[in-house]
Formats: structure tokens, sequence, C-alpha cells
């Protein structure tokens, strides 16, 4: 099985553990309030978003994530989103695992 493919289910079961942050605004305040541990951006999203949010994200020290398409995202969540944050340590830890181990390869 490949990388994105269990990151994608990694969101899924996030997302049923009602895990995450969804919507730009509640990401940006959990970005803020350092609630969010992984931050997810679409790779085929708005330049100046994609500024916005990796900034935030590095001046916070949250790891930001920009490997998925807007379509991978939603079809993961199951629902019509693209920015999303990680609120779950454990959750965050296997996404981390899972970028590591496909950066390797």
């Amino acid at each position: 099985m490949n990388k994105t493919k269990e990151i994608t289910q990694v969101l899924g079961l996030a997302r049923r553990a009602n895990q995450l942050v969804l919507g730009s605004g509640p990401t940006l305040k959990a970005i803020q309030n350092q609630t969010a541990k992984v931050v997810f951006f679409p790779k085929d999203g708005g330049a100046s978003q994609h500024k916005k949010f990796s900034d935030k994200s590095q001046f916070y020290q949250i790891v930001f994530v920009d490997a998925l398409t807007k379509e991978e995202i939603s079809q993961a969540i199951g629902m019509n989103r693209s920015v999303l944050a990680i609120s779950d340590t454990g959750f965050a830890k296997k996404i981390n695992q899972l970028l590591e181990e496909k950066e390797r390869n």
C-alpha cells in the first residue's frame, strides 16, 4: 500500500474520532492556540492561502503538509473541505511517521 493511501486512511480515522479541525478559520485559530499538531493544505490550493498557512505553521513549529490534493483530502474525510488540522497527538505521530517513510522512498 502506498503512503498517500495510508495517510488518507489515518485522516479518515481522525475524522471519525472527531480529532480534526475543519476549515480555514478554525484551523488558523488552532494553529495560533497551538492545539493543531499537523496542518493539511491542498497542493492545488491558492498561493496566498498556502503562504499564510505555511508561514503560521512554521512560526508556531507545527508540521505543515501540502502533499495531497483537494480531492484526496475531501475524499479521505468524507466532506468537502481542503484545509484542516489534526488535534490529536497519536494521529499526528502516525502521520509524521508515514511522511518520513514517504520521503525516504
